[in-house]
């Protein structure tokens, strides 16, 4: 399989594109990163304090620059959600393959941002569909692990509904902070 960092694939269905983020795409995603109702859902785990609610363009733009540097220097990568209907981006999904010193250790960190109108089960299902099983090989990982919190019933139907588990495992960050919530499928 290619390395998705030198070119990053795409993935599609009759009703949702997902591909590489790119600059245009700043004033949609300005929409789900300002859902009041969507940012509590999004996984900030181990990114340096930054929540995920951005109230200014400007602080949107900065953080896609950076999804896209992250891009080229092969960190992670950040794919915009394009609802084709009405061909609008509606989230994001962050997949980078985790090196770690706990049970997360080459794995498929997965993170889906989604607007509140996608908070679904059905949705994420059809999302998620796209890409979980391209990611073993994409990202040469042996699981792919996205966090669910508990009051995230309809992400949690969804996932589950793809085979993964709870996990009672900790995510332990760069700094020593244990995180919770996750939810594991593995390879095979």
């Amino acid at each position: 399989m290619t390395d998705p960092y030198i070119t990053c694939p795409a993935f599609e269905n009759d009703r949702y594109l997902l591909r590489l983020v790119e600059p245009a795409d700043v004033p949609d995603l300005f929409g789900v990163y300002s859902d009041e109702k969507a940012v509590p859902l999004f996984n900030s785990d181990n990114c340096h304090g930054d929540d995920f609610h951005y109230t200014t363009l400007e602080r949107m733009q900065r953080a896609v620059d950076f999804w896209m540097e992250s891009y080229r220097e092969k960190w992670f990568i950040r794919w915009v959600i394009v609802d084709r209907k009405d061909q609008k981006a509606v989230g994001t999904i962050e997949l980078f393959n985790r090196q770690a010193q706990d049970y997360f250790n080459d794995c498929g960190l997965l993170r889906l941002d989604l607007q509140s109108g996608c908070e679904n089960a059905a949705d994420i299902h059809e999302i998620l569909s796209l890409i979980v099983p391209p990611a073993y090989d994409l990202f040469q990982c042996k699981m792919i692990a996205t966090k669910v919190i508990p009051a995230a019933v309809k992400r949690r139907e969804a996932v589950e509904r793809l085979g993964f588990t709870a996990s009672a495992e900790t995510l332990v960050g760069h700094d020593g902070t244990c995180y919770t919530d996750y939810y594991v499928r593995m390879r095979g």
